[in-house]
């Protein structure tokens, strides 16, 4: 089997290339070897390869500059999609898509099941959705939030960085969702990929957290592990206290029953998965 990875230098793009299953020809396309805004380079260079399937992590994730970058966002997100699944098309092969939970508009009371309504609330949730039907019927789409990983660009980090501060870290509390390891996350892909699955997917760490909930759990796991040194106050807030240029879900839990169903297993909750990603962070210094 050979798969292309793109978005190879990304969280969820290192975490498929460790993991990937014994005997599969896996090359990585970081943003520098792939820019998915180059319609002609992807049709090129996929082309050149022919893989058997194409894991499409890479994405224009800065969700509060896309409201002022929709058209980039947009050829990243929503056309590229399209141009990969056009391409493998001409020899069989097959694609796989990250989409997110932005693609809803968090005003459901139970969790989001894969065929619930869209109704993006920003120009990146937007694009994202745009690049799920862009992916074509063929396509195999997962979902997933608040990703984290060990030496990634996440909120984790961001949290570990404001406490070593040593000031008082304020955090939004009425937002709520699923933090999911992009361990697990690419165990669940390569998963689903060997079993030549299609259609819409949802995958997430076990439970359920607040931002806030989240940072509080950071703070008490650094600590145990010696990756922090003190603690600071970690201060709930509002939404409307903390202004920004894309509107969030206030509520974005995926269901992921259906998947686990369908693989056959159950995943970890997210603060067992929060633990291993720091002791990984303190184990790279």
């Amino acid at each position: 089997m050979k798969v292309l990875v793109t978005g190879a230098g990304g969280q969820v793009g290192r975490a498929l290339l460790a993991s990937a299953p014994p005997g599969w020809r896996c090359i990585g396309l970081d943003r520098a070897a792939l820019d998915l805004a180059d319609e002609a380079a992807v049709r090129s260079l996929v082309g050149a390869h022919r893989p058997d399937v194409v894991v499409n992590a890479g994405a224009y994730t800065a969700v509060d500059a896309a409201e002022a970058d929709e058209l980039q966002a947009s050829a990243i997100n929503a056309r590229a999609p399209g141009v990969l699944g056009h391409v493998l098309a001409g020899w069989g092969g097959r694609l796989v898509q990250l989409s997110t939970d932005f693609v809803f508009d968090g005003m459901s009371s139970a969790p989001y099941r894969p065929d619930a309504r869209r109704n993006p609330l920003s120009a990146y949730g937007r694009t994202k959705a745009e690049g799920e039907d862009m992916a074509g019927p063929q396509a195999l789409v997962v979902r997933t939030s608040w990703v984290h990983a060990a030496g990634g660009g996440n909120f984790v980090r961001t949290m570990l960085r404001l406490m070593r501060d040593g000031c008082p870290v304020r955090v939004v509390a009425d937002q709520i969702g699923a933090p999911t390891w992009a361990t697990g996350l690419a165990e669940t892909l390569w998963a689903l990929v060997e079993t030549d699955a299609t259609g819409i997917f949802h995958h997430r760490d076990a439970g359920v957290a607040s931002w806030y909930d989240l940072a509080v759990a950071v703070q008490e796991e650094a600590l145990a592990i010696g990756l922090l040194q003190s603690e600071v106050p970690v201060l709930p807030i509002a939404t409307a206290d903390y202004p920004t240029s894309a509107r969030r879900p206030a509520f974005s839990v995926l269901d992921d029953s259906a998947t686990r169903a369908f693989l056959g297993d159950r995943p970890a909750h997210w603060r067992v998965n929060l633990r291993r990603m720091l002791l990984e962070e303190k184990a790279r210094g």
